[in-house]
C-alpha cells in the first residue's frame, strides 16, 4: 500500500489528471492537431483506474473487475474514437476553437473535470481495502456495465458502417440501435458508468457516498451540454425541413431504447417527464413541428 498525498488518492488523481490533459491542450493549442482529443480523455480513465489500483496494492476482486471494466472500455472507445477522427480528419466541435484561445482552455477545463469527476467511484473502490465480500450491488452494477457497454459499442460500429456507405451519404441513421432511440450511444454511456456506481456501494460509507457525483456529471453533461443538445441542434439543422426527419425525431426515443411503435404514440408530457425529450432538443425546427 502507497499513501500518496490523501488516502481516497483524489489529489495525485487530480494532479495526474490536469497535467496529462494539459499535455493535450499544448498539442492542440500550438500545432492545432485535434485528433487526439477523445482518446486523450478515454485514456485518462484507464490511466486513473490502473494507477490507483497500483498504488493501492490491495488487488481485492472488487478493485480488479472495476479496474479491468473500465480499461476495456477506455481503451475500445478511445481507439475507435481514433481511429475514426483520423480517417474523418478534423472535429468539427473545434472549428470555432482553434483561433480562439478562451474557447480551447474552457473545453480542456471541463475534459479534465470529466475524466476526475466520473472516475471517483473507481478511484475510492481502489483506494479502499475492497469493502464487503460478494454482494448484490456487485452483480447489478456489473450488469449494467455489460449491458451499457454492449450498447454503446453496438451503436457506434451501427452509426460508422452506415456513415461508411456511399449510399448512406448526407442522411441521418437510423438502422439497428438507432430506430430505437437517437442516441443509444450516449444510453449505454450513460447505463455503465451508472453500473460502476452500483458497484462500489459495498465499499462506501459516511460522505464517501458523494461520488455518485460522477454519475450525475456525466448525465448532465450529455443531457444538456457537450452531448444530445449539440447533435441535436447539428441533426436539426441539416435536416429539419425534411418532412421524413421530422417523422423520424417525432417517432424515435432520444435516448431510452423503446419501439417508435410505442414512444410515437406517448403524450407530450410524458415522453418530456419520462423520457427526457425536453423542448432544448426541438429549439431548431419549425414551431409547428416540436415533439
Amino acid at each position: 500500500m502507497v499513501k500518496v498525498i490523501d488516502s481516497h488518492y483524489l489529489t495525485i488523481t487530480a494532479i495526474v489528471t490536469v497535467v496529462y490533459q494539459f499535455i493535450f491542450f499544448v498539442i492542440t493549442a500550438l500545432l492545432k492537431f485535434d485528433q487526439v482529443t477523445d482518446f486523450a480523455g478515454s485514456s485518462n480513465f484507464v490511466i486513473l483506474a490502473v494507477l490507483t489500483l497500483v498504488l493501492k496494492g490491495t488487488w481485492h476482486f472488487r478493485q480488479v473487475v472495476l479496474t479491468s471494466l473500465v480499461i476495456v472500455w477506455g481503451l475500445r472507445l478511445g481507439m475507435f474514437l481514433l481511429m475514426r477522427i483520423l480517417k474523418w480528419g478534423e472535429d468539427r466541435r473545434f472549428d470555432e476553437m482553434r483561433e480562439n484561445m478562451g474557447k480551447l482552455v474552457v473545453f480542456w477545463t471541463l475534459q479534465a473535470v470529466w475524466v476526475w469527476t466520473v472516475s471517483l467511484p473507481v478511484t475510492l473502490v481502489n483506494a479502499s481495502n475492497g469493502g464487503r465480500l460478494f454482494q448484490p450491488a456487485d452483480v447489478i452494477g456489473w450488469t449494467m456495465f455489460v449491458a451499457g457497454f454492449l450498447v454503446e459499442a453496438i451503436a457506434d460500429q451501427q452509426k460508422l458502417l452506415f456513415k461508411n456507405r456511399q449510399e448512406n451519404k448526407g442522411k441521418w441513421c437510423d438502422v439497428g440501435l438507432w430506430k430505437y432511440s437517437r442516441h443509444p450511444n450516449y444510453f449505454g454511456e450513460m447505463l455503465l458508468w451508472w453500473g460502476i456506481y452500483v458497484a462500489s456501494l459495498p465499499v462506501l460509507k459516511g460522505a464517501e457516498y458523494l461520488v455518485i457525483v460522477g454519475p450525475i456529471f456525466l448525465t448532465l453533461l450529455l443531457f444538456f451540454v457537450s452531448g444530445i443538445p449539440l447533435l441535436e441542434a447539428s441533426a436539426d439543422t441539416k435536416y429539419g425541413n425534411l418532412g421524413a426527419y421530422r417523422h423520424y425525431k417525432k417517432t424515435t426515443s432520444p435516448l431510452i431504447l423503446l419501439p417508435r411503435e410505442v414512444y410515437g404514440y406517448l403524450p407530450k408530457w410524458c415522453k418530456t417527464v419520462f423520457l427526457f425529450e425536453f423542448p432544448l432538443y426541438s429549439k431548431n425546427l419549425p414551431q409547428e413541428t416540436t415533439v
